[in-house]
């Protein structure tokens, strides 16, 4: 059995089945997938954010209270491609998310390649070309330890001067990769494929023909790039014209999913393959007054907890032997998505340190019964040195069927939602079910004393 994964890095659970509130996302292709597909309805990021959610994917494990954006050979010694290799399988990882080599995921694969240059990735200068401002340092994210003390849209669009076209661009540069390479090995099997598309992480810089379909007025400079701060930094035609900018991105690479979605038709290889399409996390486009993921804005002084449009995040899957168009909703994390695909796949697999996570194919077959887990933490690495709070910016979140619950909210003190009757995370309820928080309080201590966390990750949420 195949198995050929798809990751679309910050593309929101709500982007698919015109779910988004604020301007809805033109996704025909996954739409269209979506129907030979069980999708998942409340996975959420385990560990946060880029790598420590690829981290745990591939590994099966809970990373976060251990490492911080990390090597993955730090976390765990597992690695699915070399568990897959030791059944037979060849496998090759394609992408252009610039942060797979150093982190390591091109261990263990028989084929790796990335293109560079995404998010002012100098990889190729052209110092006889000035760097021109993109964006007013003021509207972008600004950090002053990048080339030169440039902003990253600056250097983004500096090193990718030569774009001309859509076709030009990464998604379908990497789509015609994964298209490529499916043509030249289709006739093999098993293997794994891991196509990576970095967008619709930003910089966002689709055509701006797509992004006038979605803001077609505006008239001031584009918005290309989040602050990571607040929202109201931006006018509200501003803040428009980014949520435009990131929509059309993610309109973009559903378009060139879609063609590798075609391609694997064109080659028959639904018949014996598991084809996954998933996001490893999502984005701020002005809820909770926040435009980015992580705060890096010198004007914010919030905490910025893992709210639903951080971590709730999609996941597809075909598979033969599955009914399309279901839904699973029970309550799972990507710590539980590989050892499903060797499941799925038939594959007995004896990694090198137990997996935290267990396969919901039984779920995703019907025959599994109706739950997996009472609870979800999301999290980035967090842990109490010297007396002193560690943390990386983000502050963790608790998940249920029902709640969201957040131990240090924006300025400190609990905070519980009601996600039944507010998706967004908007009311805070704490007040109200005070209760209910100490017991999901527990449900995070306890999660953390099973997975075995150091002491030091545990005592933070103990004291």
């Amino acid at each position: 059995m195949n198995i050929i994964v798809i990751i679309s890095d910050t593309f929101r659970y709500d982007n698919l089945f015109d779910r988004a509130a604020a301007m809805p996302v033109r996704t025909p292709n996954l739409d269209r997938f979506s129907e030979r597909c069980v999708s998942l309805s409340r996975l959420y990021t385990g560990s946060f954010p880029t790598i420590p959610h690829r981290t745990d994917f591939t590994t099966g494990r809970v990373g976060w209270p251990w490492y911080p954006w990390q090597d993955r050979r730090l976390s765990s010694q597992n690695h699915l491609p070399q568990m897959l290799g030791e059944a037979g399988y060849v496998s090759q990882l394609l992408g252009d998310c610039p942060h797979l080599v150093r982190a390591a995921f091109f261990e263990g694969f028989n084929g790796a390649h990335t293109l560079p240059g995404q998010e002012g990735n100098t990889y190729f200068l052209g110092m006889n070309y000035p760097i021109e401002p993109a964006m007013a340092d003021n509207k972008t994210r600004n950090n002053d330890n990048h080339f030169l003390g440039r902003n990253l849209i600056d250097l983004h669009t500096w090193v990718n001067r030569r774009w001309y076209r859509e076709v030009d661009r990464f998604a379908p540069r990497t789509a015609e990769l994964a298209v490529e390479w499916l043509e030249e090995n289709y006739r093999h099997s098993p293997f794994f494929l891991w196509v990576d598309f970095f967008d619709p992480h930003e910089p966002w810089d689709p055509p701006e023909y797509m992004v006038r379909r979605y803001d077609p007025d505006y008239k001031g400079a584009p918005m290309l790039h989040p602050n990571y701060g607040k929202a109201s930094d931006y006018t509200e035609a501003e803040l428009r014209n980014l949520r435009a900018h990131y929509c059309a991105e993610a309109e973009l690479v559903d378009r060139w999913v879609g063609r590798i979605l075609t391609k694997i038709d064109d080659l028959a290889l639904w018949e014996n393959s598991i084809v996954v399409f998933m996001s490893d996390h999502g984005m701020a486009l002005g809820e909770h007054n926040r435009t980015g993921k992580s705060n890096i804005s010198k004007q914010d002084d919030r905490n910025w907890p893992l709210y639903p449009e951080i971590v709730h995040i999609p996941f597809l899957v075909s598979a033969p032997g599955l009914e399309g168009g279901r839904t699973v909703d029970a309550l799972l994390q990507p710590a539980d998505i590989a050892p499903t695909l060797l499941d799925l796949a038939g594959v007995k697999a004896d990694p090198p340190e137990p997996m935290h996570g267990r396969s919901f194919a039984p779920l995703l077959r019907g025959d599994g019964g109706e739950g997996h887990r009472e609870c979800v933490v999301s999290a980035r690495f967090t842990r109490l040195e010297r007396g002193e709070l560690q943390a990386e910016q983000n502050m963790p979140a608790v998940y249920t069927e029902r709640w969201c619950y957040v131990p240090v909210g924006s300025y400190g003190g609990r905070q519980m939602f009601d996600l039944s009757n507010d998706p967004q995370a908007e009311t805070n309820l704490v007040g109200d079910h005070a209760d209910v928080a100490d017991d999901l309080h527990e449900a995070l201590i306890e999660e953390l004393r099973k997975l075995g966390a150091p002491p030091e990750a545990v005592e933070v949420w103990t004291r």
